[in-house]
């Protein structure tokens, strides 16, 4: 599953190796021409409106030289995420632009809207939900500028959780801020005028890709607490 693989020359793909000594797999970034032979894509249809296309990818005895292998072959996790964690933290900063542009729409709205001689914003049920979608995304961009500093400093191990962390935040604040937008608006949420209801959809890719929220996890509990792994 890939966005924009037409319009790319190359793919970093995130594969695994085998040791040749012990023969146990390790994880690698290889670098893999859009054209190479046995490389076939397929569109899936969305129902969201983007403007990249989506696609599966197949592999068919795909071939590449050794100088695709992106850094050591021996550099093992932590080299994925220095590749990776730009990745992470732009993916939290789209979340949470998703989520800054719902959170305003539905104050705007709440401000406005009046039924009989009040503005829907007086009422407790539809301001809490707007509050704690504000503290949350206050939260999440907190994270991700964390994440940030830490990879321009050159800190990939620190930065590599954090953007981890950064991703779940966005994924979950875009989600829920989503939600609370379309319900302030009511039955208005879903109509274009307001352009909430492609979005979300769009919000909740954010808890699925490139990483799902159940693999931050993982990732959290394995390496920030020292669990022991459970997949």
């Amino acid at each position: 599953y890939i966005s924009g693989v037409d319009e790319a020359d190359a793919i970093l793909v995130v594969s695994r190796t085998a040791d040749a000594k012990t023969g146990k797999l390790k994880p690698a970034l290889i670098i893999v021409p859009t054209d190479a032979k046995g490389l076939e894509r397929q569109v899936i249809p969305m129902d969201f409106h983007a403007p990249e296309k989506q696609f599966t990818l197949f592999f068919d005895n795909v071939r590449v030289p050794a100088d695709a292998l992106v850094g050591d072959e021996d550099g093992g996790l932590w080299q994925l995420f220095a590749g990776l964690n730009p990745e992470r933290i732009m993916g939290a900063a789209l979340s949470l632009g998703m989520a800054r542009f719902a959170l305003a729409k539905a104050v705007e709205y709440a401000k406005t809207r009046k039924v009989w001689k009040d503005v829907i914003g007086t009422h407790q049920a539809i301001a809490h939900p707007l509050a704690k979608s504000k503290i949350e995304l206050e939260q999440a961009r907190l994270l991700m500028q964390k994440a940030a500093a830490l990879y321009d400093a050159g800190d990939d191990m620190a930065a590599g959780e954090y953007a981890n962390m950064a991703k779940y935040a966005g994924g979950e604040v875009a989600c829920n801020t989503l939600d609370a937008a379309v319900h302030t608006h009511g039955g208005n949420g879903l109509a274009q005028e307001y352009g909430l209801g492609n979005m979300l959809l769009a919000a909740r890719l954010g808890r699925i890709a490139p990483v799902s929220r159940e693999m931050i996890l993982n990732f959290v509990a394995m390496h920030s607490l020292g669990l022991p792994k459970s997949y």
